[in-house]
């Protein structure tokens, strides 16, 4: 069994992932920051692949995307880097990026080195559900990798549920129509959205991204679906810390405020 399905199987609630850019702040960072997080005890892991035109980040994560590729980031060097990550880290790990390095990289090659070096599913922001559903879940499915589709406050009923239908492992509940970046607060508006998601009993479970910087935002989404999402906050740790194992202190010390 995949293991994003395996997680969401054997824990229904408090689920927290964390999201940080491949590459950054070191070239060689990306092994280091997996072990650490699974330490001290993240749940499942979003990847980075940095991107030239990264459009659904806000400033955070675009600083960091520009700065892991001006230290040579590829997906070529990324999977060469998790090729064993497998011998040490036993939680579910997905790789987030937009559509462009992937297609160039060649999308089956892409499935096969994620089966290979134990990536369990993606997360494609800019790929069009009609293509998914055409032709990339097909091969997806090959390899047994999870396509994670995001749903907006603004996405329709009928879509979400067409989604929910179509897909398989979690939805990623998408607090904001805006771009990501750490919010003190959701105000009553997402709160209902969050509600009115959660009343539709979903076959799927629900992550709760974009925003989550602090115990307030965690335990809204802790509130409203199976988990959180932070990745802005921890990006800002570490520009801060700059030592990865300070930078995930900090980063839990912040999310119990």
């Amino acid at each position: 069994m995949n293991r994003i399905n395996q997680l969401f199987q054997t824990k229904k609630k408090n689920i927290l992932s964390v999201y940080f850019t491949a590459g950054y702040p070191e070239l060689n960072s990306t092994y280091e920051i997996i072990r650490e997080l699974e330490k001290n005890g993240i749940d499942l892991i979003e990847i980075g692949i940095p991107f030239s035109d990264p459009m659904a980040d806000g400033p955070v994560i675009q600083r960091s995307s520009m700065q892991a590729l001006r230290n040579g980031m590829t997906l070529k060097i990324l999977f060469s880097q998790i090729e064993n990550i497998r011998s040490e880290v036993k939680i579910p790990l997905i790789l987030m990026g937009y559509l462009n390095p992937v297609i160039q990289y060649g999308f089956e090659s892409f499935c096969r080195d994620c089966k290979r070096t134990g990536i369990d599913g993606m997360i494609i922001p800019d790929l069009p559900f009609k293509d998914y559903m055409n032709d990339y879940k097909p091969v997806a499915d090959k390899y047994d990798l999870k396509i994670i589709m995001l749903v907006t406050p603004d996405t329709s009923e009928e879509r979400v549920r067409f989604i929910d239908e179509n897909t398989d492992g979690f939805i990623y509940m998408v607090s904001s129509a805006s771009t990501t970046g750490a919010q003190k607060s959701f105000d009553e508006q997402k709160l209902q959205y969050f509600r009115k998601i959660n009343a539709m009993q979903l076959k799927n479970p629900r992550l709760t991204g974009f925003g989550i910087s602090n115990k307030k935002t965690l335990d809204a989404a802790f509130d409203n679906a199976s988990g959180g999402i932070v990745g802005s906050k921890f990006i800002q740790c570490l520009e801060e810390e700059k030592n990865i194992q300070l930078a995930v202190s900090k980063l839990l010390d912040e999310l119990r405020k």
